[in-house]
């Protein structure tokens, strides 16, 4: 008789993409074959209605965990027994953990680029610019703000949304934060360090979109990062390597998401070279 198998254990993703266009599932799942886990990551479409439903059964399934995305980032929390302390700081969570009895809320986006940045800079002490006042520049700036860094500035046409989120990083988090008004091309300052678009502009298919920085204010010594994956080199990040700038995209941010939630779901501290290379087989 063959020897039987062990029931699959399976991570599943809250989520809306259909499974065909869903690239972290094929990067998990890449993850999970060279590990030699017998794993799968399911995609599955879940209505605002049923949230609950669905966390119920993860939790009546035996699910290790999963991500969820927009609409779900923030309605989830009260689903869950706990957050931890960023997730909970930023109030939205795209990773869910089962620990012991519980399932717990973590916010991999902001800890994903902080990843990212570190392979060319240490963000402690650094003054950083964030283009942007949405779900990514909140997760980021309050990963930034918790790992070290001595400014943040937070530049978005949104008074109201930029406000609040400077409020957030200055009040809750204890770090030097200001808002200023994106108006025409912002000029980034003499003494930032990193300058980080955190919106959607060049996104495919929009891929020609301007991000409305002065292109002679990018100095050689300055980071420029993008959070955009599709397509990895984005207009701003060409502009700003024609200037000599160091630049990251987005795929290395997606990478370490990937990281720290199969980390955080399976204890094994997976191969990113494996995950980046799935990536790349569907953006380039």
């Amino acid at each position: 008789m063959p020897t039987p198998r062990s029931f699959k254990q399976e991570i599943t993703c809250v989520f809306g993409q259909p499974v065909a266009e869903n690239p972290t599932q094929l990067m998990i799942e890449r993850a999970f074959a060279h590990h030699g886990l017998d794993w799968r990551y399911l995609t599955l479409e879940v209505s605002t209605a049923d949230l609950g439903d669905a966390i119920r059964g993860m939790r009546a399934m035996g699910f290790r965990g999963g991500n969820c995305t927009i609409p779900h980032k923030v309605a989830v929390i009260r689903h869950l027994d706990r957050t931890n302390e960023s997730a909970g700081l930023m109030g939205a969570v795209n990773c869910i953990v089962r620990e012991g009895r519980e399932l717990v809320g973590y916010n991999t986006d902001g800890q994903g680029f902080v990843a990212s940045l570190r392979t060319l800079a240490d963000p402690v002490g650094k003054s950083i610019v964030l283009l942007g006042a949405g779900g990514a520049a909140r997760a980021m700036s309050v990963e930034l703000a918790l790992a070290g860094a001595a400014k943040i500035t937070i530049v978005n046409r949104s008074a109201e949304r930029g406000r609040e989120l400077a409020k957030l990083l200055t009040e809750r988090v204890g770090k030097p934060a200001e808002f200023v008004e994106w108006r025409g091309d912002y000029r980034v300052p003499a003494d930032v360090d990193v300058l980080v678009n955190a919106t959607s502009i060049g996104l495919f298919p929009d891929i020609d979109a301007r991000v409305n920085v002065a292109i002679d204010s990018l100095r050689p010594d300055l980071i420029v990062a993008d959070v955009i994956p599709n397509p990895p080199q984005t207009r701003l990040l060409r502009d700003a390597r024609a200037r000599g700038c160091r630049t990251l995209d987005g795929l290395g941010m997606l990478v370490n998401q990937g990281v720290i939630g199969f980390r955080l779901w399976t204890g094994i501290d997976p191969d990113p070279r494996v995950m980046h290379a799935a990536l790349q087989e569907v953006f380039g």
